[in-house]
């Protein structure tokens, strides 16, 4: 089921390579350096609102329940979107390769902002869980694309120094989500959590419609792969309804989580073959193939599983140890957050300015994972000011490794591969984090007793788990940190590329 596309000006495609040719008098005039940034700036909307979606909501889900009528389905206001942003990811990748980034965006917002719509007129949990699917149907594309088009404007060797603007944005997204999250359910009503970014929205449109006609286009004739984008959202949404139903609201042994894991198993192998057979699948064999690539999405996907499941399981700690409250926990999240984007984006102007880019994240990293031992080691005597010192080194620590892996990613593939490399480690950073949240959820929930009112997974957690049992969790993450740090040093470390391929307009 393949669409093929093709338009004037545009070149057939040509093999993965590392080495992108010089730009020539031919092609169109190069971006500016102030053009450039301009661009860069005019996307940072698309990723705050992206990043933010997910932190303001968090906070928000006691008032939503209570005004609904409904506690017990709260998990799936976050659930719901994950699924249908994680599902589409690898399709935004595609269709941006094909039709441009420009076109991929304006979708995304369109239907984001549907969603936003659904989502605060609802009446019933059922009607936000929908108007959440819309949303993350959105959402979706919306940090991707503008990780493309990042690509698009700056060369691998200038691309961490324009990041830096991202880290901004990420940082603020980051840092202002809970506190304003809370606020809002505080002092006005919930649903102004789906409404308030509105005027954001359409200032994004606006600039998408305008700054963005200056934006570089690398189109070539791709086969839109349809069959390939059905089996990758099918597969995807039953592993990780499986996982998410099992063991909370399902035995890990019924029939029906059974049958959704073995549902995933059948897609994810008609996936397999349908990548290797097809003409030109959704996620590129080539892409695939190359071992920078590879690694730098192993080195991206279990490092940021970590940081989200450390966002997830620390406040169930903080609340369930040391007594604080659901607004003290969440604000507690803040320094590690704003230490995190701080960083990456300070590493990120150093990474095109030296030779050897990857040491001082490598050795940043380590500092993560001592930190993170530390918190295990010391969970059962923990103080305020030790859990704020342990959380900063977290941040700074991890910090640099985003930049690194997308610009080791970015520096190996061709591009006109770039959005469906970018897609895809999208993709396997958002399944992989949803694996180990329920990984180590599996590991929570085990110590506590299944049954009465306290039936979701943060309530049980906080019912009977005992501190050796989160000390166990933070040792797993320790782990899956480790691994992200061996994908990072065995990435092969090529000069960064300083020139783009010619390009029309």
């Amino acid at each position: 089921m393949d669409v093929k596309v093709s338009g004037p000006g545009v070149r057939p495609p040509q093999p993965i390579a590392a080495a992108a040719p010089a730009a020539s008098a031919a092609g169109a005039e190069p971006l500016s350096h102030r053009e450039k940034r301009i661009i860069v700036i005019s996307v940072m909307l698309p990723v705050f609102l992206g990043s933010v979606d997910q932190s303001i909501l968090a906070t928000s889900l006691p008032t939503i329940g209570r005004a609904l009528d409904d506690v017990h389905d709260l998990p799936w206001l976050i659930t719901s979107y994950l699924i249908a942003s994680t599902a589409l990811t690898p399709l935004y990748g595609k269709f941006a390769d094909i039709h441009g980034r420009r076109a991929a965006l304006l979708i995304a917002l369109g239907i984001y902002m549907v969603g936003s719509i659904i989502s605060a007129t609802s009446i019933s949990m059922l009607m936000l869980i929908c108007g959440r699917i819309v949303q993350g149907c959105g959402g979706g594309g919306l940090v991707a694309i503008s990780q493309m088009i990042l690509g698009d404007v700056a060369a691998p060797k200038d691309r961490a120094k324009y990041y830096a603007y991202f880290s901004i944005a990420f940082t603020t997204a980051g840092g202002c989500g809970p506190v304003l999250g809370g606020w809002i359910c505080d002092h006005l009503y919930w649903w102004v959590i789906f409404l308030w970014n509105f005027p954001l929205c359409v200032i994004a449109v606006l600039l998408t419609l305008t700054v963005l006609r200056r934006l570089p286009r690398h189109d070539r004739p791709h086969r839109l792969d349809f069959l390939g984008a059905v089996l990758v959202m099918a597969a995807s949404s039953s592993f990780m309804l499986a996982l998410n139903l099992g063991g909370v609201r399902y035995p890990w042994l019924s029939p029906l989580v059974l049958g959704l894991m073995g549902g995933s198993l059948v897609l994810g192998a008609g996936l397999v073959a349908r990548l290797l057979t097809a003409a030109e699948p959704l996620i590129p064999v080539a892409v695939l193939a190359d071992p920078t690539a590879r690694l730098a999405m192993a080195g991206h996907s279990f490092g940021w599983g970590s940081i989200l499941a450390l966002n997830i399981f620390l406040p169930m700690y903080l609340q369930s140890t040391l007594g604080w409250s659901a607004t003290a926990s969440g604000l507690s999240l803040m320094i590690l957050m704003v230490t995190l984007n701080a960083t990456a984006g300070v590493s990120s102007q150093l990474i095109g300015r030296v030779k050897h880019y990857k040491l001082l994240p490598n050795i940043f990293m380590v500092l993560a994972i001592g930190a993170v031992l530390a918190l295990a080691y010391s969970a059962d005597g923990m103080t305020s000011l030790r859990f704020e010192i342990i959380l900063f080194l977290i941040g700074v620590g991890f910090g640099p490794t985003a930049p690194l892996t997308q610009v080791a990613l970015q520096n190996t593939v061709a591009i006109h591969h770039l959005g469906s490399a970018i897609g895809t480690m999208n993709f396997v950073r958002t399944l992989m984090s949803t694996i180990l949240v329920a990984v180590f959820g599996a590991i929570v929930l085990a110590t506590v007793p299944i049954g009465g009112p306290a039936d979701t997974l943060a309530q049980r957690v906080l019912a009977g788990t005992s501190v050796a049992t989160f000390a166990e969790v933070f040792f797993g993450i320790a782990g899956t940190m480790t691994v992200a740090l061996i994908a990072m040093l065995l990435i092969e470390e090529k000069p960064l590329e300083a020139t783009l391929p010619p390009a029309r307009r």
